[in-house]
């Protein structure tokens, strides 16, 4: 009789619980499937992206290829040549902002703690949000490439000309956006250290000599800059009117060598500011090596200005001479100061072993070959840095490619010498520390 009592009561309970149920399902929609059931792999994902960015690049190929094919014979030249001069400087930093973030993955992959070294604060970009820029770099900086192409090639010179000048001007105001978007403290952070670079007014950090060094090798990158700005402040985008040499904005103004020589100026300046503060005579050595490239820059400048017979006789040998000197000097420098191989120190020690790891750390081929590349780049960098051979666009960006190429191996080194002197230091304080400890702390021998 008990056990029926019991039955019935879990009976009704249950009957209860599936009313409730009931009721709740009533007044609660249901909920939906696992967002975790319904989304593809992260795999499957990076490939889709993969796949649409190669077709992307297809198609701007086939459609800038085909707007170039429209032209004639003798006006295909010219034309690939001005948008050459508008969208390679872009193209350029593209290329080196992928390649900072590939030095910024090797850091963190190893013991160097870049965030220290740069006194970057918790904000900082890492080598993902790099990528994430470079990516939209790479993908916008065509597409107005291509509608340049297209627009100019079917009659639309009015609107071709605007293409230009829009992404120029959206560059320029992504960069100095007030807002907290577009990584504000970022972009905030290179702000402040250009202006430092610019106006060395206050003690130099590693940060601001760091990035005028790199500014160095992007010389040709703020030349074309301003050739481009200057075309379009004078509305000669799209024309052909720059192809006068000497005008205001062609291939003989005066502006070209100014540009050229100024990271080189504004990092003379530091070094000599380093002196004023820390009195080593290092920074003036330093300084005499950024000089020894002002000549290089302003004799190639001169071959326009002079006669054909006194720059074959005089000015040419002297520009050969000076760039061989400030090659070899630069060279000497990287290997010596910047990097300080003398004793073949152990790069690249990586917190878990790896493909990379294995390949890079300790092998003495990674130090012959950054070597043995860093000299051959620095005897083409003379090329670049000349004026008067600007004509041959292709090679000078081939050649500044490659400089870029080079200064992301230097990154390398420079920033792994500049670790093993912090702690270095960091060591010695500690042993400082140590040492005073234990005196304080040793029993004295004074009789009471």
């Amino acid at each position: 009789m008990q056990y029926l009592l019991d039955g019935e009561q879990g009976n009704t309970e249950m009957e209860g619980l599936l009313h409730s149920t009931e009721t709740n399902d009533l007044k609660i929609p249901s909920l939906p499937i696992s967002t975790a059931a319904i989304m593809p792999s992260p795999i499957l994902l990076w490939r889709f992206k993969v796949l649409l960015f190669f077709l992307w690049g297809f198609f701007c190929c086939k459609i800038g290829w085909d707007s170039v094919m429209r032209m004639s014979v003798n006006l295909r030249d010219l034309f690939l040549y001005e948008a050459f001069l508008y969208y390679n400087p872009l193209l350029l930093v593209t290329m080196m902002v992928w390649l900072w973030g590939v030095n910024l993955w090797v850091f963190a992959q190893s013991t160097i703690s870049y965030a220290k070294i740069f006194d970057l604060d918790q904000n900082h970009l890492t080598h993902r949000e790099i990528w994430k820029v470079a990516t939209w770099m790479t993908i916008i900086v065509p597409i107005s490439m291509t509608a340049y192409l297209y627009l100019y090639s079917h009659g639309e010179v009015s609107l071709a000309a605007s293409q230009p000048v829009f992404l120029y001007c959206a560059v320029a105001l992504i960069l100095i956006f007030p807002f907290d978007i577009f990584y504000l403290s970022s972009r905030y952070y290179l702000l402040r250290t250009l202006w430092r670079i610019v106006f060395p007014l206050q003690a130099i950090t590693f940060s601001d000599f760091f990035l005028a060094d790199i500014l160095t090798s992007m010389s040709k990158v703020f030349s074309d800059l301003e050739r481009s700005v200057c075309r379009m402040v004078h509305r000669q985008v799209a024309t052909i009117a720059w192809f006068e040499a000497d005008s205001v904005c062609g291939s003989h103004s005066i502006g070209i060598p100014i540009i050229l020589v100024l990271p080189y100026i504004f990092r003379l300046f530091q070094c000599l500011r380093q002196y004023k503060d820390t009195k080593e005579k290092t920074a003036l050595f330093n300084a005499l090596k950024y000089s020894t490239a002002v000549p290089v820059i302003f004799l190639s400048a001169l071959k326009y200005h002079v006669l054909p017979d006194s720059w074959t006789n005089f000015y040419r040998p002297l520009w050969l001479l000076s760039g061989v000197l400030n090659s070899l000097y630069s060279f000497y420098w990287d290997v010596t100061r910047d990097w300080d191989l003398s004793c073949f120190t152990r790069i690249f020690k990586f917190n878990k072993p790896s493909l990379c790891s294995h390949l890079l750390h300790g092998r003495k081929w990674v130090y012959f070959w950054v070597i043995g590349s860093n000299f051959i780049l620095r005897l083409a960098w003379t090329y670049k840095l000349s004026a008067h051979l600007r004509h041959n666009y292709l090679t000078v960006f081939t050649i500044t490619a490659l400089e870029m190429i080079r200064r992301f191996q230097w990154v390398f080194f420079r920033v792994e010498n500049e670790w093993t002197k912090m702690s270095s230091k960091s060591n010695l304080q500690l042993s400082e520390i140590s040492s005073e400890e234990d005196k304080l702390l040793a029993p004295s021998n004074h009789n009471v």
